[in-house]
């Protein structure tokens, strides 16, 4: 498998609605549930997205700061709390002292500590979104708000 993927519904690659126009980048664990309910929700919508290996691959230092912003600074969201990485390096003990330069470049270098599913769209309007973790309904919301 290669590192990048391009993805569309099944025999419907000339969709032309607001949503199949979204440029959409998903970052994904191939072991991680949840990152396969959000590329079957991608599917089932229609949408053509780009998969990424986050491990191999980290959503890169451009992509964290507009997660950031979509955020609004909450750099704790970002990360994958839950992981063993994030426990074994005791982050949660260290973020409240880290610089946010700092806590974006430890996420660079570990694609293990960032949140996944970790999905950036921008229409051609220039609109952009950014979703972590996958929630059905905050999906569709933010998918349907793309469209406006």
């Amino acid at each position: 498998m290669s590192a990048t993927s391009q993805n569309s519904a099944a025999g419907n690659s000339s969709n032309a609605s607001a949503n199949s126009a979204a440029n959409v980048t998903l970052y994904e664990f191939s072991g991680c549930s949840t990152c396969k309910s959000a590329v079957k929700w991608l599917k089932n919508e229609g949408l053509t997205f780009e998969t990424k290996p986050i491990v191999e691959r980290p959503p890169t230092l451009t992509e964290l700061k507009a997660m950031l912003e979509i955020q609004k600074g909450q750099i704790r969201k970002l990360f994958n709390t839950s992981g063993l990485l994030y426990r074994e390096m005791r982050v949660g003990e260290k973020l409240s002292t880290m610089s946010t330069d700092e806590a974006l470049n430890l996420l660079v270098k570990n694609g293990k500590l960032v949140k996944r599913p970790f999905a950036i769209a921008r229409n051609p309007a220039g609109k952009t979104i950014g979703l972590l973790g996958f929630k059905e309904p905050e999906w569709k919301e933010a998918f349907e708000a793309m469209k406006q």
